[in-house]
């Protein structure tokens, strides 16, 4: 973090004359910053360092830009001109010299590097002689391209920045005052802008997104600012702060090509006008349709039929080709057919697909999945789970597979990272009390036959195992006082293996007797834990780097009937994310419906955050 005399003197009250600095106030052991980083600390009481120099304090560190000079020190106080100060003698003479000549040598040293400058009025970053300089003109530039970024220029100033600057170009020279305060504007946008490219703009916890945030010394715009201005690279800068997962650059690209389209003069005008209604609700091939000229044409737009499509009102041929690579896009059944929700997705505007992916590209800013050599991603909003391997920002997907997730109607899977610490082999299923409640005791109720042939059995307060059913037990289950509990088998629920990553909402990911669900489009079924298609590939992910347990014995575990828990020596990170855009390999791009309205959400948070910094 880089505090030079500007910095300084609005922080601490810092008094500046000539070259003679005065401090102001005190700054104790343990003091942080808004951002968290720790200041240097200092045990006696000084009046004034002289000299020009750049500070930049990073984790109990005085250095520029690496680790140069550890002060291990307990109390700074500058504030006192009273050469009879009471804290200085007590402190002892001897002991305050020390301290000064290792604080003033490492000003010194600092000073001394090569291409030191200040974030001050005497060395300013983009004005030279009064006029602002090329560096200037780019950062205006950058700015003003913040949409390219999915970030919105207004939120830094970019129109009044470049106003500003073209005002400084002319004849005469500017005022040292209205140097310093573009000077400190331009500065100031410039770290928002590069805060927000690689933090993102808010804080996911505000949209039950809780996931662990970044270490708060992984990037710091301030020293990436400057080194991007000394080094003349602001737009490679740029680059570097963005987040470095691939999906990010390819999301930028469709943001770009979705925005051509909302422009384009043509093309736009092809959502102007509402498709007719459906005959019969539905279009089935080989029917004629009034709309289908437009969808034919949309379909070419967004790129699902080839320019040359021939435009007809019968629905057949490559239209249907098309129809069906646009459903599988849009995380719908591929059947061809023309149903409500295929309309409804054709009639999303090129502007609404730039807002999804804008948000997409939010997320990925705070998204940890590439915090861990190995990770479990589960996109929420696809049903997919990718198990992949990351060495050097570069990701190798090692399997995939389709999920059930949380019910969008009242038992949404939360959102959030954590470490998988163990796997359960033919585990019980600890029926949860709120389903105990509300659906298996119901059901015994109805047909006491059911506890039998599930392989329930009750759990009593001092762990005694009841397999007899009585009406008093099962109050006791309602009330809390005694658990149900599903043995291991064929029927368990969770069925033959549990992945186990420690969290408040007791979710973990699991296998099912009911395998069918998976291959529905739709797969929100879940009481909130997320059941996997392919246990045996998880496993043997998770398992990989432990050469006792190889696919064969992952199998006799599952089979075995009988319940034993592995601690995982390697845990890998687990991500349960959501992002209703992805774009895939082969550079189609894919959108899914916001099924728990946290796109909603972002949006909301998003746009206040915007008319804030205004």
């Amino acid at each position: 973090m880089f505090l030079c005399k500007m910095e300084l003197e609005r922080r601490f009250r810092l008094r500046a004359r000539g070259r003679n600095i005065f401090f102001g106030n005190t700054v104790r052991s343990g003091d942080v910053f808004k951002d968290s980083v720790p200041v240097f600390r200092i045990d006696s009481c000084f009046r004034e360092i002289r000299g020009e120099f750049l500070i930049a304090v990073r984790d109990g560190f005085l250095s520029f830009g690496i680790e140069f000079l550890q002060l291990s020190m307990e109390r700074f106080d500058l504030s006192c001109c009273n050469r009879s100060c009471t804290a200085c003698l007590h402190a002892g003479a001897k002991k305050s010299r020390r301290v000064a000549s290792i604080l003033l040598m490492g000003l010194f040293l600092l000073a001394s590097l090569p291409g030191a400058t200040a974030l001050a009025e005497d060395h300013p970053l983009w004005f030279k002689d009064g006029r602002p300089v090329d560096q200037a003109l780019e950062a205006v530039d950058i700015l003003a391209d913040a949409a390219e970024e999915g970030l919105s220029p207004r939120k830094y100033g970019a129109d009044s920045l470049a106003q500003a600057l073209a005002a400084a170009q002319g004849v005469e020279a500017l005022p040292p005052g209205v140097i310093m305060r573009l000077e400190q504007d331009l500065t100031d946008a410039m770290l928002r802008y590069f805060r927000d490219l690689h933090f993102g703009q808010i804080d996911p916890r505000h949209i039950q997104e809780n996931f662990t945030p970044h270490p708060p010394d992984r990037f710091d715009p301030k020293i990436h600012l400057l080194r991007a201005v000394h080094a003349m690279r602001l737009r490679e800068a740029v680059a570097e702060a963005a987040p470095q997962v691939p999906l990010y650059d390819r999301l930028r690209r469709a943001l770009a090509h979705y925005r051509g389209l909302a422009a384009d003069p043509v093309f736009s005008k092809l959502w102007q006008s509402a498709l007719p209604p459906l005959p019969n609700g539905k279009l089935e091939i080989g029917q004629t349709y009034a709309g289908m000229p437009l969808v034919t044409l949309r379909l070419i737009a967004l790129g699902d039929l080839p320019r040359e499509t021939i435009v007809t009102e019968h629905y057949e041929g490559h239209i249907v080709k098309g129809i069906m690579d646009f459903q599988v896009r849009h995380g719908l059944e591929p059947d061809g057919v023309i149903g409500r929700k295929t309309l409804a997705q054709l009639a999303v505007t090129p502007s609404d697909r730039v807002r999804q992916i804008e948000l997409s590209m939010e997320r990925l800013r705070w998204t940890p999945l590439l915090h861990a050599p190995r990770m479990i991603a589960v996109n929420i909003p696809e049903h997919i789970l990718e198990a992949y391997e990351v060495e050097n920002g570069t990701i190798d997907v090692q399997t995939s597979m389709r999920v059930i997730i949380g019910s969008a109607l009242d038992t949404r899977t939360p959102l959030f990272d954590g470490r998988m610490r163990f796997i359960e082999f033919s585990p019980y299923w600890n029926v949860p009390l709120s389903i105990a409640r509300s659906e298996v005791v119901p059901k015994i109720l109805r047909d006491p036959s059911y506890f039998t042939r599930q392989g329930f059995e009750l759990v009593a307060a001092d762990g005694r195992i009841i397999t007899t059913l009585s009406l008093d037990d099962l109050d006791a289950v309602r009330r809390g006082q005694m658990r149900i509990r599903q043995r291991p088998g064929p029927k368990n629920a969770l069925g033959d293996i549990k992945f186990i990553f420690p969290n408040k909402d007791s979710i973990f990911l699991h296998h099912t007797p009911t395998t069918h669900l998976f291959e529905k489009q739709r797969r929100d079924l879940s009481h909130g834990c997320i059941r996997v298609e392919d246990p045996v590939g998880l496993a043997k992910f998770v398992l990989q780097h432990d050469q006792v347990w190889g696919e064969e014995r992952i199998r006799e575990a599952m089979s075995s009937g009988v319940s034993t828990t592995l601690r995982l020596r390697e845990p890998p990170q687990v991500v349960l994310a959501y992002n209703t855009v992805q774009v895939k390999n082969d550079g189609r791009v894919h959108f899914f419906q916001d099924i728990y309205g946290q796109d909603k959400l972002l949006d909301q948070a998003l746009r206040r955050s915007v008319q804030a910094s205004q």
